[in-house]
């Protein structure tokens, strides 16, 4: 049976989402973010994570458990093996890395769109687990076609040719971009750019382009008061929170508290 890809559906209606990464592979994580029923989709970081093809098949059943599609970020090394194994476990949706050119968009097109004459991709019929039920292949194709597509914008040499690169993106269907300013930065030879004001004029273009050429723009924050400024540029997209961070965050807070408390005895 086909299950809607909701991610997809709120994209194609032009309404706001909310994601949030995490980089742990244990399938108990989507299941929990599912279970809080905030979230259109998650995030598995898989550029920083540990992985196998039998982990991407736990974490999309437990995804499945609370209708929370999950999308995967890749690295761009192995990104076409990755990718078709991730929507053959059942994501829903891939950010693609280190773009930098029109035809490093047309590579990722092709690893995820199916080998027909209309799209042009490179995905077969593959019998994994959105298809174990039988061999439907108009939901199959159907099914793939609604996998949504992002790439990241975080290379200084991305900028020399944006507009053509996200006109690229408008024709192959890519839905989102994703600013990153930590590979950016580095690209330039300039690592701690993120944290300065001098970002902000890169950023800005890139939103601004984005939305001019109707790719729209995602942006990454770790907190609620930092979406204002965004929401004031257009973004409507938003990925928010990790859970290794906020873990840590938590247990700090918690082992200071009891740590202060017991220097008083």
């Amino acid at each position: 049976m086909l299950i809607p890809n909701t991610f997809h559906q709120k994209l194609s209606c032009g309404k706001p989402t909310l994601g949030t990464h995490f980089l742990f592979s244990d399938p108990d994580i989507p299941e929990i973010i599912g279970d809080v029923g905030m979230f259109d989709y998650g995030e598995f970081a898989g550029e920083y994570s540990s992985f196998d093809m039998n982990s991407l098949y736990h974490l999309a059943r437990a995804g499945q458990c609370g209708n929370l599609p999950l999308m995967i970020k890749l690295d761009q090394e192995a990104q076409g093996f990755w990718a078709q194994a991730a929507i053959g476990a059942g994501f829903r949706s891939v950010l693609f890395t280190d773009i930098r050119t029109p035809e490093d968009v047309d590579a990722c097109h092709r690893c995820v769109r199916p080998d027909n004459p209309n799209a042009g991709g490179l995905m077969g019929i593959k019998l994994r687990r959105p298809a174990l039920s039988g061999y439907d292949t108009d939901d199959y194709l159907a099914d793939l076609e609604s996998t949504v597509i992002a790439i990241m914008i975080e290379k200084s040499i991305t900028l020399d040719h944006l507009d053509a690169l996200l006109e690229r993106a408008k024709q192959r269907g890519v839905a989102m971009t994703q600013w990153g300013p930590a590979d950016f930065g580095f690209s330039m030879g300039k690592p701690n750019l993120m944290f300065t004001e001098e970002i902000r004029q890169f950023e800005e273009l890139v939103i601004k382009k984005s939305i001019e050429h109707e790719v729209q723009p995602r942006i990454e924050i770790g907190a609620v008061d930092q979406a204002k400024r965004y929401i004031d540029l257009g973004v409507r997209h938003f990925c928010i929170g990790w859970d290794r961070f906020l873990y840590q965050s938590a247990i700090c807070q918690l082992g200071e508290g009891m740590r202060r408390l017991l220097e008083t005895i």
